[in-house]
């Protein structure tokens, strides 16, 4: 399936717990734009009001949330002429209800599937050393490694490439995405 990517719209995803969020906090730190994981945002979030979008209680509230979340955060970002760095993705979130084998609901499949972004998409691989498990991220390593495998399928099943990121240190993972992608290590400020 062909469609047509916005080359400034740079996704990591991946495994649970594979050290994206670290990396983006790097490239922030480098001068770049990002946009952090909305799942945790709604997680905390539903913890803290008591909602029932969790993914584990409601996943089509948690799902919905998410590619509302995606699709709000690439349109503040619609006029920027510069990359910015997404932590997942509405596919991740599409992705989830096909993996339950929830149907996805027509507005929402629109919604996310307006989403575009940059092909390839890095990938953080199951990383067991790194992995945490906590009141926002209670899913065992072995629930993050399927889910990990469902969205080596998702992305190129969308027309996208995967790139995967190496087990090294944070600072060595940015320079390999940022020199993968012909960009500067770090932004003049």
């Amino acid at each position: 399936m062909g469609h047509v990517s916005d080359r400034r719209r740079i996704v990591i995803s991946g495994c649970s717990s594979g050290g994206k969020s670290t990396l983006l906090d790097e490239l922030t730190r480098r001068g770049f734009r990002t946009v952090e994981e909305p799942g945790r945002n709604i997680v905390r979030e539903a913890l803290a009001t008591g909602s029932d979008a969790l993914p584990w209680v409601n996943p089509e509230a948690f799902v919905r949330k998410a590619i509302e979340y995606a699709s709000e955060s690439l349109e503040a970002v619609r006029k920027l002429n510069e990359p910015v760095f997404f932590d997942r993705s509405a596919i991740d979130a599409l992705a989830h209800f096909e993996r339950l084998s929830i149907r996805t609901p027509p507005d929402l499949k629109t919604l996310g599937e307006a989403c575009l972004y940059a092909s390839p998409v890095f990938f953080a691989p199951p990383w067991h050393a790194l992995y945490e498990q906590d009141d926002e991220r209670p899913l065992p390593f072995d629930e993050a490694v399927r889910e990990y495998d469902w969205l080596r399928l998702a992305y190129p099943k969308r027309g996208y490439a995967i790139i995967d990121l190496p087990r090294v240190s944070v600072a060595a993972r940015a320079d390999f995405m940022l020199r993968t992608l012909g960009l500067p290590l770090s932004k003049a400020p």
